[in-house]
């Protein structure tokens, strides 16, 4: 065991082979835990749990739609009458028979996103009291599909998501406000489906799988009103523009109760998937919060301490080798105008406080593949990525400050890049400690 305090040091050769060795474990971990969690085996056990007697009718709207979609066709097959799928660009996986398939924007909408829910109401439309509904829905769909509410314009809707993503905001709180910007969210797909009836299947990328915010909750009753809404751009100080204000002071409650909402996926499944597979790599789990929330930077800061305290002190008494996961969602500040996402921003505070502890690495994973407005699922870091960051003239905390951790970690290797993966329920943060 080494001593209390240890750092790496220039020729410590065998921790940093060491550290090679749990970089490529924690590699192994990402790619078993992605593919426990997609979500072909959430919809197969919620297809058992309902009826569907008559012909149905399909809406997949959400990163996870295609997957979704899929193997519901296999099910289902001749029984669905039609269906359409709404995915982000470049997570289709092509054509699926009997499914219009189209791809939209995220995390702000487009102008495909306004006719991919045109295209979705005009299908809702169709659906009478003598066929059924089946929705598959996940994150990202908020953005995906988007028909502003009368007296608004796509440019309202996207100049408000900006400031919302950028604020702070949680997403219950994101959420809250796109319901009432949309005439597609928060209940009103439901209410539009009418007089038909059926279930959605919901994979949950909202800690708590709150089903009124999963995609802004488009077939949930939604109670929010306007002072729900007015609280959240008042916490925030959000300039949206007279005209916005005005039509989010005049919007209600939608009611419609028309459709079964089922969660099947979440994130704690996420959690127990990378504790499985930690243990197969010769770590002893501890999953400490499947519930994260707050800033990136804190968790990022955080898990940093937990590694210097549990190997000077072991106040947790971990038997180690040990991963210490947690999942959830946190939020970025943004201040600066680099490229990053939450979890590219837990990773390079991390580094930076973890600079010459030994035998730790750490990641923070986007399940989806896509961390926030960038092709990196999320990074990778050990004790010796700030010092690695330095020597190429990078200050990891400038970076930070200017919300642009995508860039430090890309010039040393400490991105994840999955692609996109098929499955959204969330993010997960792994750290491994060895003695």
């Amino acid at each position: 065991m080494h001593q209390a305090g240890a750092v790496i040091g220039a020729g410590d050769d065998g921790d940093r082979e060491e550290l090679t060795e749990m970089r490529l474990e924690a590699r192994a971990v990402i790619a078993c835990t992605i593919q426990d969690v997609l979500p072909m085996k959430a919809v197969r056990k919620a297809l058992k749990k309902i009826s569907l007697d008559k012909p149905v009718y399909v809406i997949a709207i959400g990163k996870a739609a295609w997957e979704m979609a899929d193997e519901t066709a296999k099910v289902l097959k001749d029984r669905i009458l039609a269906g359409i799928v709404v995915t982000k660009y470049g997570h289709s996986r092509g054509e699926i028979p009997g499914f219009r398939i189209m791809e939209s924007g995220h995390p702000i909408p487009d102008g495909n996103s306004v006719a991919a829910a045109e295209e979705v109401l005009k299908l809702a439309d169709r659906a009478t009291c003598e066929e059924q509904v089946l929705l598959l829905l996940s994150g990202g769909g908020s953005a995906l599909v988007e028909m502003p509410a009368p007296g608004l314009t796509l440019q309202d809707a996207k100049h408000t998501t900006e400031l919302l993503l950028k604020c702070g905001a949680d997403i219950v709180e994101i959420n809250t406000v796109r319901k009432h910007l949309s005439s597609i969210k928060g209940g009103k797909l439901a209410e539009r489906l009418l007089p038909a009836q059926g279930y959605a299947i919901i994979l949950s990328d909202v800690v708590g799988d709150h089903p009124e915010m999963i995609a802004s909750g488009m077939t949930y009753v939604d109670d929010t009103d306007a002072a729900d809404v007015m609280g959240v751009i008042e916490r925030y100080g959000l300039d949206l523009g007279e005209n916005v204000i005005r039509a989010l002071k005049k919007s209600t409650a939608t009611l419609a109760a028309n459709i079964v909402n089922i969660v099947e996926g979440n994130v704690e499944e996420l959690c127990h998937a990378a504790a499985r597979h930690a243990a197969a790599a010769g770590y002893t789990p501890y999953i400490l919060s499947a519930g994260v929330t707050g800033e990136a930077r804190k968790l990022g800061k955080w898990f940093a301490r937990m590694a210097w305290d549990c190997l000077e002190e072991n106040p947790l008494n971990l038997q180690y080798p040990c991963a210490l996961i947690a999942g959830g969602e946190t939020v970025v500040r943004v201040t600066g105008n680099g490229m990053g996402g939450r979890n590219q921003e837990i990773a390079l505070q991390a580094a930076k406080d973890l600079r010459g502890r030994r035998k730790v690495v750490l990641f923070s994973l986007a399940s989806d593949g896509t961390d926030g407005p960038t092709d990196a699922a999320g990074g990778i870091v050990d004790g010796t990525t700030a010092q690695q960051m330095e020597a190429l003239g990078i200050d990891p905390e400038e970076y930070l400050r200017h919300n642009d951790a995508y860039h430090a970690l890309e010039k040393v290797g400490g991105l994840l890049m999955t692609g996109p993966t098929g499955t959204n329920v969330n993010d997960v943060t792994v750290m491994l400690i060895r003695e």
